[in-house]
């Protein structure tokens, strides 16, 4: 056996594994967690609050497809 091409052959496999650890370390710390988001970002995902306008103008639709019937109260289980 040839103990130099054996050793570089070591040689690069051991460079491919090292390049996909570093691979595989750079995808795991791209921030992604498991479980609930932190407060802070919690707040920032936050979406726009609906202007005084707009919930006059949802109230009314709604009360007029409540007239008409189109919403039905859910049945009360006995």
């Amino acid at each position: 056996m040839d103990t130099n091409r054996i050793l570089a052959e070591l040689r690069a496999e051991r460079d491919r594994i090292d390049r996909a650890i570093s691979a595989l370390a750079a995808v795991g710390s791209a921030g992604h967690r498991r479980g609930r988001p932190p407060r802070a970002a919690r707040k920032a995902r936050r979406r726009g609050r609906m202007s005084a306008a707009a919930r006059r103008k949802l109230s009314r639709l709604l009360k007029q497809r409540w007239a008409q019937g189109k919403m039905k109260p859910k049945a009360k289980a006995a």
